[in-house]
C-alpha cells in the first residue's frame, strides 16, 4: 500500500527560509507561485519569454531569467512543458547548481525517461498534482486542496523529505491528500491514463453522437444527453468523492439494471490488449522518443490529427446546441 500524507505531515519550518524559484510561469506555475506565496513562502519566478515574466510582475512577484532565478535560490521547481524542459535545463538550470540545491518536478517525465539526469550532490523531489492548473489555484482558495503525486527521485541533503513535504503544505496538497509513487510510476500513470482512457472515451462519445444522428435523433437531444448538460460529469464527481459503485447505485433501478446486465458485452479482450500495449510503448520508452521527435520537428503529426478532428461536422452542431443551452 502506498503511503498517503496529509497536513500533519508537512512543516513550513523545514524550509528554513531558503528561497523558492517557480521556473516556468504559465498554466500550471502560476498558481503553484501564487499559492506558495500565500503561504509564507519566499518566491521568485524564472520566467522563459517577456510576456510571462509581465504577467508575473504585474501579480507582484520578483521576476529573473531563469539562470539568476536557479543561482538565486536553493529549492527549483520547474514547471515548464516536457517538451521544452530538458533544453532549458541543459543550457539555464544544471550549470548552476550547487550542492544541497533541491530539484522539484511537477512532473516525472523528463526524470523517467532520461531526458534530464540530476547532478549527484542534489536533492530531486516531485510534487504533481493530479488536477488542471486552475483548480489547483482555485481548491487552494477554497481550502479543500488537490490530490497530488509525491516523490524523492534523490536524496543528496538528508532533509529532501521534510523539504518535499514542506512545500506540499505549502501549495496545498496535503489538505486533500498526496500519494507517494515513484518518478516513474508518476510519469507512467500519466501517459497511460491521456493514451489509454481519454482517447477510449473521447471515441465512445464521437462513435454513440454519429449513430443517433444518424438514426435521426435531435443533435439538441442525444449531444445534451451524452454530455452536454453535465450529467456525466456529475458521475465522474461523484465516484471521485465516494467511488464508482457507489455513484452507480445513486441512479434509478432501471438505470442499475442495465448497466450491471449489459457489462459483460464490453468486456473485451481486444481492449485489455491495447491498453496492455500502450503501456508496454510508455513503459519502454518508445513514446517518449516518438514525442521527441515530433516536438524536434515542429509537431508535424500533432497539427494533421488536429486538423482531422476538427473538421468533423459534429462539432459544428455541438456549438449549435451550446449556444441554444445558454442563450440566457
Amino acid at each position: 500500500m502506498a503511503v498517503i500524507y496529509h497536513e500533519e505531515d508537512g512543516d513550513l519550518q523545514s524550509l528554513g527560509g531558503r528561497r523558492v524559484s517557480i521556473l516556468g510561469y504559465g498554466n500550471l506555475g502560476r498558481p503553484l507561485a501564487l499559492n506558495l506565496r500565500d503561504s509564507g513562502v519566499a518566491v521568485h519566478v524564472g520566467a522563459a519569454d517577456a510576456e510571462r515574466g509581465a504577467t508575473a510582475r504585474a501579480e507582484g512577484f520578483q521576476t529573473r531569467s531563469i539562470a539568476e532565478a536557479v543561482q538565486e535560490s536553493r529549492i527549483i521547481f520547474m514547471t515548464m512543458p516536457d517538451e521544452v524542459m530538458a533544453q532549458v535545463y541543459l543550457e539555464q538550470v544544471s550549470p548552476h547548481l550547487r550542492s544541497g540545491d533541491m530539484l522539484v518536478f511537477a512532473s516525472g517525465y523528463n526524470v523517467a525517461f532520461g531526458f534530464i539526469e540530476a547532478p549527484p550532490f542534489v536533492d530531486v523531489g516531485l510534487i504533481a498534482p493530479r488536477t488542471l492548473g486552475v483548480a489547483v489555484r482555485e481548491r487552494y482558495l477554497s481550502g479543500e486542496g488537490f490530490y497530488s503525486f509525491v516523490a524523492v527521485g534523490q536524496e543528496a541533503s538528508g532533509r529532501a523529505w521534510p523539504t518535499l513535504l514542506a512545500l506540499a503544505k505549502a501549495v496545498g496538497s496535503l489538505r486533500a491528500g498526496a500519494v507517494e509513487i515513484s518518478l516513474e510510476q508518476e510519469a507512467e500513470l500519466d501517459l497511460f491514463i491521456q493514451q489509454a482512457i481519454l482517447p477510449a472515451v473521447h471515441h465512445i462519445m464521437v462513435t454513440a453522437s454519429q449513430l443517433l444522428l444518424r438514426l435521426g435523433y435531435p443533435p439538441e437531444a442525444a449531444l445534451t444527453d451524452l454530455y452536454l448538460s453535465g450529467e456525466f460529469t456529475d458521475y465522474l464527481q461523484r465516484a471521485a468523492e465516494s467511488g464508482l459503485l457507489h455513484a452507480l447505485r445513486l441512479s434509478s433501478l432501471t438505470s442499475q439494471y442495465g448497466i450491471f446486465s449489459r457489462l459483460e458485452r464490453f468486456s473485451e479482450l481486444k481492449l485489455e490488449r491495447l491498453m496492455e500495449i500502450t503501456l508496454e510503448q510508455i513503459q519502454s520508452g518508445d513514446f517518449s522518443q516518438e514525442w521527441a521527435r515530433e516536438y524536434a520537428g515542429g509537431y508535424p503529426r500533432l497539427q494533421k490529427l488536429i486538423r482531422a478532428q476538427e473538421i468533423m461536422d459534429l462539432w459544428e452542431l455541438e456549438q449549435q446546441t451550446l449556444e441554444m443551452l445558454n442563450r440566457y
